[in-house]
């Protein structure tokens, strides 16, 4: 007990002597030996054994939502597992399971009178906003005012819409003195803004096509655009099949009149009617329309694996820091695997290293006194969509969220650095916050020695990696991210990026420089400051 005293002491006195020395990072309890001697547990032999199962061949690539992602979770699943990590995930394990969907038009067309209207000209319509249809003759469109169902204010009262398709307004009804009808002031309501709202409420009433008058057709239209135009995969909410919206078509002003003809005239009086007295009137509006939406939809499921080490001080536990890397690739192409060892089996491996070394604190007593979170997206090579999954749906809240450590691609040496591969591309320090860039840049001066490169941070920099890696998700919630890179190569993407092209020591040196930076963010008295303004 004596001996155990006097180490303890000696441990105080060293880490009152650290925080003498850090200048203007925060003192910490544990002495820099302590951390050191963490720090080395994170080790060549370990990165290349777990590497060589992830970016094996039988992983496939690891292309999210294929059988070889499914196996690199279940190999990480059991990594944490193995190191006693609680299962917080779904369903008392260890992943946060992603619904992914690539929506695209096969034909989306819209015809008047037989003739062909012009797709985001004269009207538009989301693939990921409508279930699958084949051409539907349409003869009667019955307008329903504001297409609003509210105790305030409803369209819907007393009329029987089901298998019928509507044309409303956007928006919502104004009154006497410019008072709206729903909120009873001079404020707007959640129906105004919310046309996902709308939609809930007409698929409840059986209505099986929402027309929309948008007077800002323009400006409201670019999502759409992108979305037909770019096919990318999006993290779907619900599958096709459970689809809780009714199908719906944006058209504008000008399409609308062209629609309705000489029946104009009684639903401008039926609006002015509705906006006077507060009650609403439906309209039949003879049409001869002709409706196609047929998609092609792609859908697939991915898993971002969640490995938790709680932290040990009572008053600072329920505070999280994320360490982030992604373990998907791009799978195969015919019979190439694209075995994605640096991109990004690099910085997988090295996130499972530190979780390691935070584990031997923790059974040693030393810490951390915050929580840690490793989080290993899927998803990323489709748009960083497993990390925003998390950033939309976090198991831990963002306001108590930290900060974002991400590690992506740390295993290679890029053609700038090929005569000191020491080195390390530092991005979004101190973006957010200029104390996680202290801090970064003085535990590499007192334990690593790396050189730090900036050329990427540059907010003009043409390639925008600051904008292309998961800490991206964190960073856009203002949550202080730091993302370790070390540049693109010529396997970049390739068949040929292979574990035996990987610097193995220049890797562990960064897990290393890694780890010391989340362990002062983890370990010190005050929580990092957000002191930048976006």
């Amino acid at each position: 007990m004596i001996r155990n005293t006097l180490l303890l002491a000696a441990a105080l006195l060293s880490g009152v002597l650290f925080a003498q020395k850090t200048g203007p990072v925060q003192g910490l309890s544990t002495s820099p030996a302590e951390a050191r001697a963490l720090a080395a547990t994170i080790k060549v032999e370990d990165m290349k054994r777990h590497l060589n199962i992830l970016a094996a061949d039988d992983m496939e690539g690891r292309e999210t939502g294929e059988p070889g992602q499914k196996r690199a979770a279940e190999y990480l699943r059991k990594q944490f597992a193995d190191l006693g990590l609680p299962a917080i995930g779904e369903n008392g394990g260890y992943f946060q399971r992603i619904l992914f969907a690539r929506q695209k038009w096969e034909n989306i067309e819209l015809k008047l009178d037989g003739e062909p209207l012009r797709h985001l000209w004269e009207y538009a319509s989301a693939p990921s906003q409508n279930i699958d249809r084949s051409a539907t003759n349409i003869s009667e469109l019955t307008f329903l005012g504001y297409g609003i169902d509210d105790e305030a204010y409803s369209d819907y009262n007393g009329k029987n819409v089901a298998g019928k398709h509507i044309l409303i307004f956007s928006g919502e009804p104004k009154g006497k003195k410019d008072i709206y009808q729903v909120s009873g002031t001079d404020k707007t309501s959640d129906w105004s803004t919310n046309n996902e709202r709308k939609l809930e409420v007409a698929k409840a009433n059986g209505v099986e096509t929402v027309f929309i008058i948008d007077p800002d057709f323009k400006t409201n239209i670019r999502n759409i655009r992108q979305e037909t135009l770019d096919g990318r995969m999006r993290m779907a909410e619900q599958a096709e099949a459970e689809r809780k919206t009714a199908n719906v078509v944006y058209i504008t002003p000008q399409l609308a009149r062209k629609i309705m003809g000489k029946a104009g005239r009684k639903v401008i009086k039926a609006r002015k009617k509705m906006e006077k007295s507060g009650r609403s009137k439906a309209v039949s509006v003879p049409v001869n329309l002709e409706l196609t939406q047929s998609k092609v939809v792609k859908e697939l499921i991915g898993e971002n694996v969640l490995g938790f080490v709680e932290g040990s001080d009572p008053k600072l536990k329920d505070e999280v820091l994320v360490v982030s890397a992604h373990y998907d690739h791009i799978g195969k192409r015919g019979d190439n695997v694209f075995n994605g060892a640096d991109d990004n089996g690099s910085g997988t491996t090295t996130v499972l290293e530190i979780a390691e070394a935070f584990v031997v604190a923790k059974k040693q007593g030393i810490g951390p006194r915050r929580s840690v979170l490793f989080l290993l997206v899927s998803g990323e090579e489709k748009g960083l969509l497993g990390s925003e999954y998390y950033a939309s749906h976090p198991i831990f809240p963002l306001a108590n969220t930290i900060a974002d450590i991400n590690v992506d691609m740390v295993g290679r040496v890029d053609e700038e650095h090929v005569d000191n591969p020491e080195y390390i591309y530092v991005i979004g320090s101190d973006r957010l916050s200029t104390e996680l860039h202290r801090i970064n840049e003085y535990v590499n001066k007192e334990y690593t020695q790396l050189e730090l490169d900036y050329t990427y941070n540059a907010e003009d920099d043409p390639n925008r990696y600051y904008y292309r890696s998961d800490h991206y998700n964190f960073a856009v919630k203002g949550i202080p991210s730091i993302f370790f890179f070390n540049g693109t190569h010529a396997d970049y993407h390739q068949a040929t990026d292979t574990v035996d092209k990987i610097h193995f020591e220049k890797m562990e040196k960064i897990g290393r420089l890694v780890f010391h930076t989340a362990w002062q963010l983890a370990n010190q008295d005050r929580r990092i400051e957000v002191d930048v303004k976006q």
